[in-house]
């Protein structure tokens, strides 16, 4: 969040509102609405060294398994899950009598938990895609008989599931097993232990970090996957020597939000092949499982509201992190979160093939005019839930951008936030707020939608909306 610096100026939507019947004024005064959305390379890359992340790019993109399709999705999410254990074990550690240990837990709990309920949507999906179905790397409980294998340190426990006796396996490097066992953390651990079982009750399996198992599921082979001590390896900043205790919370803050915009990314690559394929209910299962990662990434910003302000503000200036220009916000340093961002956008863009027409050449109401039918009709209900997740996909993008700003005036103050401009204007032309006030992306669903309440609310009703339709 707050360490970041780049220069965004907004993408404005690119849809013409010719093809609605309705005209919608827009309320506020945007300025520079034209402005695309850009980084600054120099900042970016000093954001990227700062964090490792071309070090981490390389273990999230290994494709470690060839036939599971789910990998590149799961495991930069899970890195994100064994980061946040590290996280509870910096805070725990924390000497500084006046660090607010008591909030910080309760986030970090909602954290763990939060990102346990996305994994487990994650994993679910492997369910109802049978190409993706039983391609995951698992150990099978079931098939040691009950026999403990010598060779396997790992913590094992015997469960009775039915008459079939399982050995159930705990995760040799992770994070986890091992806050379990420590008096500052023994419970956090368990409810993040009990969340895991809870959550994971849906999918083919489990993680197999410790948690009861009480349904004898197979275990995904999680340090195959995860490899917890390569991605320790690098938990460590460049920056390390500063003598600043925040400086390893701003770290790997941003190292978790990495890894959540890294695994959004192949969400939205997947969206987009799912539609091209005409796999529209998996389609939207991945667009509310992306309305869901831009939730968690305000989640994860918000974390910065506990960190001690004197001492942040102290690292600010050891860091010598400033904004560029009056313009520039310091998220646009991430470039996977301007990736993101136009790939989120540019999803308005399948709507004309999710609902079987073209645009109309001459700017005609075609494709608002589909919705409305596509809405009235009741009869293609996996095409309403799939652009109903593309809204979705756009309302949290937007609340994203709204809190971040908020965030970024608490912590760091309005008139650093807006690069010696301030920030209390009701004409602000910052990027942030270009990006949250700026029309919808989607303004032919719109249209259809204000059309539909229209013949509602006239008492036209059913019978009118009939008429309509048979045109």
């Amino acid at each position: 969040m707050v360490d970041l610096d780049w220069k965004a100026k907004m993408v404005s939507s690119d849809i013409s509102n010719k093809s609605s019947k309705l005209s919608i004024p827009t309320p506020f005064r945007l300025l520079n609405m034209s402005s695309p959305l850009s980084t600054s390379t120099s900042a970016s890359s000093a954001y990227e060294y700062y964090l490792r992340l071309p070090e981490l790019r390389m273990l999230w993109e290994a494709k470690e398994f060839p036939d599971w399709q789910n990998e590149l999705v799961l495991k930069p999410a899970l890195h994100a899950l064994e980061t946040t254990f590290r996280f509870i074990s910096i805070v725990l550690s924390d000497p500084r009598p006046y660090s607010n240990r008591r909030e910080w837990t309760r986030r970090l709990e909602s954290l763990a938990t939060s990102q346990i309920e996305l994994i487990a949507m994650i994993c679910e999906d492997e369910n109802e895609d049978k190409t993706t179905a039983g391609t995951a790397p698992i150990v099978d409980l079931t098939s040691s008989n009950g026999v403990l294998a010598r060779e396997c340190s790992s913590t094992e426990v015997w469960k009775v599931h039915g008459e079939t006796t399982v050995v159930n396996r705990t995760s040799e490097s992770s994070l986890l097993p091992r806050l379990a066992t420590w008096q500052k953390s023994e419970d956090v651990a368990e409810k993040i232990l009990y969340s895991i079982e809870c959550e994971m009750r849906r999918c083919p399996y489990t993680l197999g970090l410790g948690e009861p198992n009480l349904s004898g599921k197979p275990n995904l082979d999680y340090d195959a996957v995860c490899k917890p001590n390569e991605l320790h390896a690098v938990k460590k900043s460049p920056y390390d020597h500063v003598d600043n205790h925040e400086n390893a919370t701003l770290y790997t803050v941003h190292q978790i939000l990495e890894a959540w915009i890294q695994t959004a990314k192949q969400v939205l690559k997947r969206i987009v092949s799912r539609i091209d394929a005409g796999n529209f209910e998996t389609a939207a299962n991945d667009g509310y499982l992306t309305e869901k990662i831009w939730k968690l990434l305000s989640e994860i910003e918000d974390l910065h509201l506990l960190m001690d302000p004197d001492d942040f503000l102290r690292l600010k200036s050891q860091l010598m992190i400033k904004s560029v220009n009056e313009t520039e916000a310091f998220c646009f340093r991430s470039k996977g979160l301007v990736e993101i961002t136009k790939m989120s956008k540019e999803l308005k863009h399948k709507v004309p093939f999710i609902l079987g027409v073209e645009v109309d050449p001459k700017g005609g109401p075609r494709i608002q005019e589909a919705a409305m039918k596509l809405y009235a009709e009741k009869e293609e209900g996996n095409k309403v839930f799939l652009v109903q997740a593309l809204q979705a996909i756009e309302g949290a993008l937007k609340r994203f951008f709204y809190g971040y700003k908020q965030v970024l005036v608490v912590v760091m103050g309005s008139l650093e936030a807006k690069g010696n401009r301030v920030v209390t204007s009701s004409d602000s032309g910052d990027s942030l707020s270009q990006i949250f006030l700026e029309p919808t992306y989607f303004p032919s669903l719109d249209a259809a939608k204000t059309f539909l309440g229209e013949f509602w609310s006239r008492g036209q009703g059913a019978s009118g909306l009939t008429r309509w339709m048979k045109k």
